[in-house]
C-alpha cells in the first residue's frame, strides 16, 4: 500500500511538473515542489532538469539523461556495436538482459535516484529543495519510529522504495527502451518523437497502473496536455500518422515488458559480434 502511494504520488508530481493541472503556472510550481519533495523526498529542481532533457530528444544519446545507462547496459543498436568495435567491456553486455533484473528494477531509485538527488541538492546550493526532502524523511521517521524503531523504519522505507522501483522501471522502460535510441539525426520533431516512444493499450487498470503514460506518444507531443485528455486526442494523432506515413506503435503492457526485455538482448547480442569479429 505504501509503495502504491508512493508510485502514484509519483504520477501526480509529474502532473505538477508538466504544468498540466492548473491553469496558473505558479500553483504547479508550488505544488510541485510540495509533491515531490514532501510527498517524495526528492527535487524538483533535479526533477526539471533530468525530465525537460529527456522531452526535448528522447533517446538521443548525450542529450537524454534517461538512455545514460553508465556503462552498466549498452542500448539501441548503435552503441552497441560502437562499444564492441573499440573493445569497451564494462560488463558482459551479451548478459545483460539477465542481469537488468539484478540491478535495474531493483537499484534505480533506491540507490542511483537517492544518491543522485542529495548530491544535486548540495552541490548546486538548493536549500529550498533539500528542505522540502527533509521534510518528508522528517515527516515519515516521526510517524514510524514509535511503530517500528529506527532500524525498521529504515528496512520498511527502503523495502517501499524497492517495490516503487520495479514499477516505476517498467512502466517507463517499455514506453522508450524498445523504440529507437541513437545519436541525434536532427530528425522533425514529430518523427523524432514517434521514433524514440511508443504506446501501450489503454484500459482502466493501464491507466491507472502507469498514471496515464500508456498515451507515451500523446504525452511527448502535448507535455503540458491534462492527462485525462490523452485518450482523446490519440485517435487525432494516429491520423495524422497514417496520413504521413510515420509508425503509430501501441502494444499490450505484455508486449511491452517482454520488449524490454528482448531489446536488451539484441543490443547484447550486437556489441558481443561487434566485440569479436568487428
Amino acid at each position: 500500500m505504501l509503495a502504491t502511494a508512493q508510485l502514484q504520488a509519483g504520477w501526480l508530481q509529474h502532473d505538477f511538473g508538466h504544468l498540466s493541472v492548473f491553469k496558473k503556472s505558479s500553483w504547479n510550481h508550488v505544488l510541485h515542489k510540495f509533491s515531490i519533495g514532501h510527498l517524495k523526498g526528492a527535487s524538483a529542481n533535479w526533477w526539471n532538469h533530468r525530465h525537460f532533457q529527456h522531452h526535448a530528444k528522447p533517446n538521443i544519446f548525450s542529450k537524454d539523461p534517461d538512455v545514460n545507462m553508465l556503462h552498466v547496459f549498452v542500448v539501441g543498436a548503435t552503441q552497441p556495436v560502437e562499444y564492441g568495435i573499440k573493445k569497451i567491456k564494462y560488463m558482459p553486455y551479451h548478459y545483460q538482459h539477465q542481469y537488468f533484473f539484478l540491478v535495474g528494477p531493483p537499484l534505480l531509485i533506491p540507490i542511483y535516484f537517492h544518491v543522485q538527488i542529495i548530491r544535486t541538492m548540495i552541490s548546486r546550493h538548493d536549500w529550498v529543495d533539500l528542505a522540502w526532502s527533509l521534510s518528508y524523511y522528517l515527516r515519515y521517521l516521526c510517524c514510524s519510529i514509535p511503530m517500528f524503531g529506527l532500524f525498521g523504519s529504515v528496512l520498511l522505507i527502503t523495502f517501499v522504495r524497492f517495490l516503487e522501483s520495479h514499477w516505476f522501471v517498467w512502466v517507463t522502460q517499455m514506453n522508450h527502451l524498445p523504440m529507437d535510441i541513437d545519436h541525434d539525426k536532427h530528425r522533425d520533431w514529430l518523427s523524432m518523437q514517434l521514433k524514440a516512444t511508443c504506446n501501450i493499450k489503454q484500459s482502466p487498470f493501464n491507466d491507472w497502473f502507469s498514471g496515464h503514460l500508456n498515451f507515451q506518444i500523446e504525452h511527448h507531443l502535448f507535455p503540458t496536455m491534462p492527462r485525462h485528455n490523452y485518450h482523446r486526442v490519440a485517435p487525432l494523432v494516429r491520423a495524422l500518422c497514417e496520413k504521413h506515413g510515420i509508425p503509430y506503435n501501441v502494444k499490450t503492457m505484455w508486449q511491452g515488458i517482454v520488449d524490454v526485455f528482448r531489446s536488451l538482448k539484441n543490443s547484447g547480442d550486437l556489441w558481443l559480434d561487434a566485440y569479436l569479429h568487428k
